[in-house]
């Protein structure tokens, strides 16, 4: 199984033109031990909490009894005959001939391995330092014309991110490093700002990301260093080893409180202009704001009743934030007053992903699951989501509008993407949105379609999903786009038309040839879909 279930890009000029590989010294180590350690306590807890119980005559419950049934299990495994003469059921015991034994932790005797200060010291080494330094930076740079990629993906039961680099000059897309996650990946949002990050100051400008799982920790990684074994940071229970009252507090309780989550991260949203302001939202049905100074929660809120999966702060009034809810509600709330009632709309379904336009921010967009757009003027909210009335709406799919994206550079241009597979790219006028194109890219399911954040690149449109493929459109090579937009599109050097190009991982070379034999079909689609198209203004 593989499937990729957010993307977020990041701009041009906030990458390392050399990213550092990882360094794993003594002081990583305490760190590292400290969280593992803070892990294994917890689960010993839980152990000695299912056995407690067990002898006072409860039956545990059944996350208890998984937990004891994990670690007693060796004892119950009966050895095949033909295994018996390896004594595998012995094989971590300490060995009375070999004087005494060394501790294995976690990272087993790795504190005692012999290692030399440079490989030019090293006699098993012919590679020499300076020559393997060299071919590494080589590979690892990025120039400053290129933009990163970020894929949340999983892949074989294993969930991870990949950093790809997209060197839009070149129509090249590859995987540039990967980050191996804790669980399924569910949000991803960029930070500008270094978290936890030693030798840096903490005002100043960095490359990193938050990722939310259906784990209620948020992680926080380094882009700049590659082949990293843990996070800067950890947002919530996981974070912080040194509190030994959080370790005593730290159950298995899904009881939400004001400190941490205590179920999936469904959204995060970095507040551009307070940079160290990390607001995230969870199935626990809160709201928490984060201050990536402290790794700390500022303040959490509880004013939906259900999860909350979506989030976006406002371009011009930085402390606004608006949430979206499976309780059917999108709310406008000032973090600044977190015991007032904040505005709201109501909508027909459970929300899927609410954005602030970013040309007028006195509006914004609302993608439900019925697969509806609603657009809302938020001056006319009001502190009843009954009596707040969208400016329109439209049934932009017959399927969940899974994912949507308003392109930063060029207004009303709006792209959305859906469980039925499709993705559609809009424009939106003062009497309303009308359909420019319709496309499947076979990446199946649509869950994540972001426009590229520079001039440069606002007609590229990242498209991925069920099928764990990720594709960057340029839109700008498609008929019904350069006829909507033909006064934004940039002018070609050559006089040649390429007709939808897309850039895909492993097939580059491929991709113009197969997109030109769809093109016809895409203008008749386009054609046909538009006259299905159902728009209600209001």
């Amino acid at each position: 199984m593989s499937m990729i279930t957010t993307t977020a890009w990041v701009p041009r000029g906030f990458a390392a033109p050399f990213p550092t590989k990882y360094t794993f010294d003594e002081k990583e180590f305490e760190r590292i031990a400290a969280l593992a350690k803070l892990q294994l306590d917890d689960a010993q807890d839980d152990l000695d909490e299912a056995k407690e119980k067990e002898a006072n005559g409860n039956v545990p419950d059944k996350e208890d009894d998984d937990t004891a049934m994990k670690v007693d299990t060796r004892d119950e495994i009966e050895i095949d005959d033909d295994l018996k003469e390896y004594d595998l059921e012995h094989y971590d015991d300490d060995d009375d001939n070999v004087g005494e034994a060394q501790q294995m932790g976690m990272f087993g005797n790795v504190k005692s391995l012999a290692y030399y200060e440079s490989n030019q010291e090293d006699p098993y080494i012919t590679l020499k330092e300076e020559e393997e330094d060299d071919e590494d930076r080589e590979d690892l740079q990025i120039l400053a014309t290129d933009n990163l990629l970020l894929a949340a993906k999983i892949e074989d039961e294993l969930a991870h991110l990949e950093v790809y680099v997209y060197e839009d000059a070149a129509d090249n897309l590859y995987v540039h490093h990967d980050i191996m996650l804790p669980a399924i990946p569910l949000c991803l949002e960029w930070l500008d700002i270094p978290v936890s990050k030693p030798g840096v100051d903490k005002d100043s400008i960095g490359n990193f990301v938050a990722i939310g799982t259906f784990d209620p920790d948020i992680e926080i990684w380094d882009l700049d260093t590659v082949d990293c074994m843990y996070p800067n940071a950890i947002l919530g229970q996981g974070g912080n080893p040194e509190d030994e009252k959080k370790k005593k507090k730290k159950k298995k309780s899904k009881k939400a409180n004001d400190e941490y989550h205590v179920d999936a991260v469904l959204a995060l949203a970095a507040n551009r202009k307070h940079r160290n302001l990390l607001a995230s939202a969870s199935a626990d049905k809160t709201v928490k704001l984060w201050d990536l100074h402290t790794t700390k929660c500022a303040k959490s809120y509880s004013y939906h009743t259900d999860k909350v999966c979506s989030l976006a702060w406002h371009a011009v009034e930085s402390t606004v934030l608006l949430s979206g809810s499976y309780d059917r509600t999108v709310a406008i709330a000032d973090m600044r007053a977190p015991n007032e009632q904040p505005m709201r709309v109501g909508v027909e379904s459970d929300v899927e992903n609410v954005r602030w336009d970013p040309h007028d921010p006195n509006f914004f967009y609302v993608s439900t699951e019925n697969g509806i757009i609603h657009y809302f003027d938020a001056r006319n909210t009001t502190k009843d989501p009954a009596v707040s009335k969208s400016v329109w709406k439209l049934q932009a799919h017959d399927e969940s509008v899974s994912s949507f994206d308003l392109n930063p550079v060029i207004p009303g241009y709006m792209a959305t993407g859906s469980t039925d597979k499709t993705v559609k790219l809009w424009n939106i006028t003062a009497e309303g949105p009308s359909l420019v194109v319709s496309r499947d890219f076979d990446v199946g399911k649509v869950f994540s379609t972001t426009f590229g954040p520079d001039p440069e690149v606002a007609f590229r449109l990242a498209v991925a999903g069920s099928k764990g493929t990720v594709s960057v459109w340029d839109t700008s090579t498609n008929a019904g786009v350069r006829k909507f937009f033909a006064q934004k599109v940039p002018t070609k050097a050559t006089g040649e038309d390429v007709e939808d190009k897309l850039v895909a991982i492993n097939d580059v070379e491929d991709s113009s040839s197969e997109d030109g034999e769809d093109d016809d079909d895409d203008e008749d689609e386009s054609g046909s879909d538009q006259d299905s198209m159902d728009e209600d203004d209001e």
